[in-house]
């Protein structure tokens, strides 16, 4: 068995880079940009008043040549002695230096004085909020990148494809939810969360046909998933007799990274190449596979996208209950968070079998024990992983 941290990188290092395509402002939430956005801003009137070219002292009076609004810029100059009336948001004309308030003037006609100086410019000014050729590095993009992106003039944005993830669940007591199950079977649970967990970092995932136990019928959902960027199966990767995943994967000319982690839960964790694709071999228990997708799918789905830092961040809490040693395994124990003074309090539930799932939706921490952690007691700072 190899460690968690080794697991990842072998992981993170089957990963190849999604390609580049153009899309619209509007499809682009959620997915990682691939190359960074040039902005292309102009200098813009904050109040409603009139654009001058000088410092508008108390009675200077100029005369009126003209309006701007938003959408509607002047296409003039202002000169020594004029006024442009303008309109917060319009752009500043050529030769104005300053905004002053419409409150601040008396007007007759065409021509305006200062009733009230004042020492600010009431503009906006090129580069406040980003300058000319300022650059968006790329990220993923949320809902307020879209409006940075969109006041930049940015109207379609460079991204990486997203990652087509095939997911195979595996076993002849599965049955699809909506199904009466057998008195021998199961519901399939597991692909659904992981599914979802996949298209929540931006891949598209595909729900493949249940594989049976049976070499025919794992190669035949094995063929399905030609196309896609990433095999993502579960169950079927130990070491029994019906457990046919890495037999028929190596038939099939896997290159294998590795097979078990010293991890619990999640130690029959396989992953490799397949057919010049990652393939990732996800436990079946139910709580065993998400675990491992949070720290190994997510990551992989990450670093294709173009992530710098794809691997999970640990943080830090404080942990409100007595815990024992962890042995031979390290152990993502299930756990709540608290408000505590300073860091989060946390506490393990007490109980961490792998096929409950109701402990599972009820954590909202995974607790990091380290392989060969010995008892830790409350008060002391712990890890964790957010769920």
């Amino acid at each position: 068995m190899i460690s968690v941290a080794e697991a990842l990188a072998r992981v993170l290092a089957l990963a190849s880079v999604m390609p580049v395509e153009r899309v619209p402002l509007q499809a682009a939430c959620g997915r990682w940009m691939a190359e960074p956005a040039v902005a292309r801003p102009f200098a813009a009137s904050a109040m409603d008043g009139y654009a001058v070219a000088d410092a508008a002292p108390l009675g200077a009076s100029y005369h009126v040549i003209g309006e701007a609004g938003a959408g509607h810029g002047f296409a003039g100059r202002v000169g020594t002695g004029e006024a442009l009336r303008i309109f917060t948001g319009a752009p500043v004309p050529a030769g104005a230096v300053k905004v002053v308030l419409q409150e601040d003037v008396t007007r007759e006609g065409d021509r305006i004085t200062i009733a009230t100086a004042s020492a600010n410019d009431n503009i906006r000014p090129l580069g406040a909020d980003f300058a000319i050729g300022q650059q968006v590095a790329p990220k993923r993009l949320g809902p307020n990148d879209l409006a940075l992106l969109a006041a930049m003039n940015v109207a379609q944005v460079a991204m990486r494809r997203r990652p087509v993830v095939a997911i195979i669940a595996t076993g002849d007591e599965l049955v699809m939810p909506g199904e009466e199950p057998g008195p021998d079977q199961i519901i399939a649970s597991n692909s659904f969360a992981i599914k979802a967990l996949a298209e929540a970092v931006g891949a598209e995932a595909r729900l493949l046909p249940i594989a049976r136990d049976t070499e025919a019928s794992l190669r035949a959902v094995f063929d399905l998933a030609e196309g896609a960027d990433l095999v993502v199966t579960i169950g079927g990767a130990s070491v029994g007799d019906h457990d046919l995943v890495a037999k028929v994967a190596a038939d099939l000319g896997m290159e294998r990274a590795f097979y078990k982690i010293a991890m619990r839960p999640g130690k029959p964790l396989m992953a490799g190449r397949l057919r010049g694709v990652p393939m990732l071999g996800l436990p079946g228990n139910p709580v065993s596979a998400i675990v491992c997708a949070h720290l190994f799918l997510l990551p992989l789905l990450r670093a294709m996208q173009g992530d710098p830092s794809p691997a999970p961040q640990p943080r830090h809490a404080v942990l409100g209950a007595d815990v024992t040693a962890t042995g031979p395994r390290a152990h993502y124990m299930r756990a709540v968070l608290s408000t505590g003074e300073g860091l989060p309090r946390i506490i393990p539930f007490d109980q961490q079998d792998s096929a409950l799932l109701t402990v599972l939706c009820a954590a909202d921490a995974l607790l990091i024990r380290p392989l060969g952690d010995g008892m830790r007691q409350a008060g002391e700072m712990v890890e964790y992983l957010p769920l």
